[in-house]
Parts: structure tokens; C-alpha cells; sequence
């Protein structure tokens, strides 16, 4: 490893690439290329947090980052911090109070996915339809399979919240880091799943416009990734407890790497100002 960094800027989440396994991207700045994190695996790596925090939005320094990414200004008016974007069964768009019109026609009035996936054990989700692979792998997903597409985002966590009261809509994430997730059958999950949601789904699907929810047959997409040893033992690594992280880069699954000394979360400190050594 060299005294040098090997590149320095803004942390953002992690760039994906659908292959076999995922390719993942550290994603400094807004730069469109970075370095192949696969290429490190095996090696000795550093991140070197510098102490300085710069929005992902408007670029000012910030003492903390709110929501992965944005100084408190920002976190407080931007439409996609909003808490309909967490919960998106309470769209308020009809009300008139969007945070943004213009960015909620663009991104919640478009065509989303329903979906089940299995990152630690059978879950439901959502994701716009230009999100899909990227949404599964970031939760580190090995299987997904989606189920319904619908016209936006309102659509979507209706059809979610219903599913919800039959399976889980959230990741063990410690779960998923130890890689002791087994296979699904992802068909027969579906099948039970609409078997018992079949009423409530009528009359959601009636209450909508024409064929607002539409039922998919799509197959299910199997994602390997980039880990040569799973940890028995998750041990967090923090950037605001530890400013510099090292070890060997066992593997990357999710948002996270996996070294030999725990485990980091790069999503959670987006705008970070980071030096990462190899």
C-alpha cells in the first residue's frame, strides 16, 4: 500500500454493475469512474476519513450529514428527504404540498416495482422501475423477483403495506453480512403471498384507476457477489469513531465492505470527505 492515496473526494454510495459477480465502483465526488473495488480483494486497503463533510446538494461544509448525504438545510427541503419517500403510502402530492412538484412528477409519478427478494430471508419492497437491479443489490439481495408494476410511488407503497402484514419489508443486515442466506423459491413465496392477499388486492386494485396494478411474470434474478470470506462476528466500523478504517478487503456485499478488522457501511456517510489507500 502506498503512502499516496490512491484518489480522494466526496464519498457517494458505491456504483453497482449487474455481473457475476456484482463489479462495484467507488464513487468519489460526482466523477463518473472510479476505482474497481473488486480489483482490491484480498489486499490491504484504508479509508481515511479528513474531518470535513460537504452536501451532496448544495456542497457547503456541514457539521453532520443528514440522511446519507445533506447538510440540515437541505435534508429540511429537499423533496427526496422527505418522510413520504421512506413511507410512500403517505404521498401528499394531491394535497399541494410537495416539496417539489416538478421533481415528484418526475420521480414518484413514474412506473415502480413491486418486488420480493431474499437478502435475509423472503422480503417485500419497492423500487422505481429504472432501479431495478441497482435497488436489490444495494440490499443486498441474492434473489429477487418482481411481482407487480404500478403507475407511481403512492401506488406502490399501497400494494407494500398490504403485502407487509404477510412478510417482512425490512433487511437483517447482519444477517445478510454473514452470508448464511439460503435460496428461496421465490415463485412459490409469490404464489402463497397473492393467495393470501387476494381479497385486500382486489379491492386496492378496484380503488385505482383502469389497470393501475399490474400483475408480472417476470423470473427471478439471482446476484452473486464479490466476498471471498463472510465474517462469523459483525463488528461495525464507524467513520465518527474511527476517522481511518483498514484491513484486508474480504468482500463487498450490499453497501458494505468487508475486511478482516469489521465491517462499513459506505452509503451511511455519504459526503464524507474521504482518502482511500491500496
Amino acid at each position: 500500500m502506498t503512502d499516496q492515496p490512491l484518489v480522494s473526494g466526496v464519498l457517494r454510495k458505491m456504483r453497482v454493475h449487474l455481473e457475476s459477480p456484482v463489479r462495484y465502483e467507488l464513487a468519489l465526488d460526482d466523477s463518473g469512474s472510479g476505482p474497481i473495488l473488486n480489483d482490491f480483494l484480498g489486499q490491504h486497503v484504508k479509508l481515511e476519513y479528513t474531518g470535513v463533510i460537504n452536501c451532496l446538494e448544495c456542497g457547503r461544509k456541514s457539521n453532520k450529514s443528514f440522511n446519507q448525504g445533506f447538510c440540515y438545510p437541505c435534508f429540511t427541503k429537499l423533496p427526496g428527504c422527505d418522510t413520504c419517500i421512506v413511507k410512500p403510502e403517505t404521498c401528499h402530492f394531491a394535497e399541494g404540498t410537495c416539496r417539489d412538484e416538478s421533481w415528484g412528477l418526475k420521480n414518484c409519478f413514474a412506473p415502480h416495482v413491486v418486488y420480493l427478494a431474499n437478502s435475509s430471508g423472503v422480503k417485500v419492497g419497492i423500487t422505481r422501475r429504472t432501479q431495478v437491479p441497482t435497488r436489490w443489490i444495494d440490499q443486498g439481495a441474492i434473489q429477487a423477483l418482481p411481482i407487480f408494476e404500478v403507475d407511481n410511488r403512492l401506488q406502490s407503497g399501497l400494494v407494500e403495506t398490504l403485502l407487509a402484514t404477510e412478510v417482512a419489508d425490512k433487511t437483517n443486515w447482519r444477517t445478510m453480512l454473514k452470508g448464511a442466506v439460503d435460496p428461496i423459491d421465490l415463485y412459490q413465496a409469490r404464489d402463497e403471498l397473492l393467495a393470501k392477499c387476494q381479497a385486500q388486492l382486489t379491492a386496492l386494485s378496484d380503488a385505482q384507476s383502469g389497470d393501475a396494478i399490474r400483475l408480472l411474470d417476470e423470473k427471478i434474478v439471482d446476484i452473486n457477489y464479490p466476498v471471498l470470506n463472510y465474517p462469523t462476528k459483525v463488528a461495525s466500523l464507524n467513520f465518527d469513531k474511527t476517522p481511518v478504517v483498514e484491513g484486508v478487503l474480504q468482500g463487498i456485499k450490499g453497501q458494505y465492505l468487508i475486511l478482516d478488522t469489521g465491517v462499513i457501511n459506505l452509503r451511511k456517510f455519504g459526503a464524507y470527505n474521504i482518502n482511500f489507500y491500496a
